[in-house]
C-alpha cells in the first residue's frame, strides 16, 4: 500500500509531466493499493475550482483506502516536528509532519513531491516510495 501525498495528486490531476505523477499513473495501472488520510483529502478537494471537477475527484478519492488519524497520530506529528527543530531543521509546512505520522503509523511508504518529507524521512521511520 502507498500513501499518496497532496503534491502528487495535484500534479497528477493537472496532467503535469512530472516523475512522481508518472509513478502514480503506473501504480494506478498496476492496481496497487492507494491510500490517503483526511488531510490529503481536504487539501486536494479544497483546491478544485469547478463543481463538476470537484464531484468527479471526490468520487475517485473516496474510493481509495482511507486511513483514519487518531490522537496518537497528532502526538507523533508534534514529536517529529519538535525533534527536527532541535536538530536545526524547520519543516515549512507542519501538516507534512501529520501526513508523515500517518505513513509511519500504518507502516506504509509515502509517494510525494515535497522536500519536507525528505528531511522527515532522514530523521524518522518515514519510508519514502522510490
Amino acid at each position: 500500500m502507498v500513501l499518496v501525498d497532496t503534491t502528487v495528486w495535484i500534479d497528477f490531476f493537472s496532467n503535469r509531466n512530472e516523475p512522481h505523477a508518472a509513478t502514480l499513473q503506473e501504480l494506478i495501472e498496476n492496481e496497487e493499493d492507494l491510500s490517503l488520510c483526511g488531510i490529503i483529502l481536504a487539501e486536494v478537494l479544497q483546491g478544485i475550482r469547478y463543481d463538476k471537477d470537484f464531484i468527479k475527484t471526490k468520487e475517485y478519492l473516496c474510493d481509495l483506502i482511507f486511513l483514519p488519524m487518531r490522537q496518537a497520530t497528532f502526538l507523533r506529528s508534534a514529536e517529529i516536528y519538535r525533534s527536527l527543530r532541535k536538530k536545526g531543521i524547520t519543516i515549512r509546512k507542519p501538516v507534512a509532519c501529520m501526513i508523515a505520522s500517518v505513513a509511519i503509523e500504518y507502516d506504509i511508504r509515502l509517494l510525494h513531491n515535497d522536500r519536507d518529507f525528505d528531511h522527515i524521512a532522514k530523521h524518522s521511520k518515514l519510508r519514502i516510495f522510490d
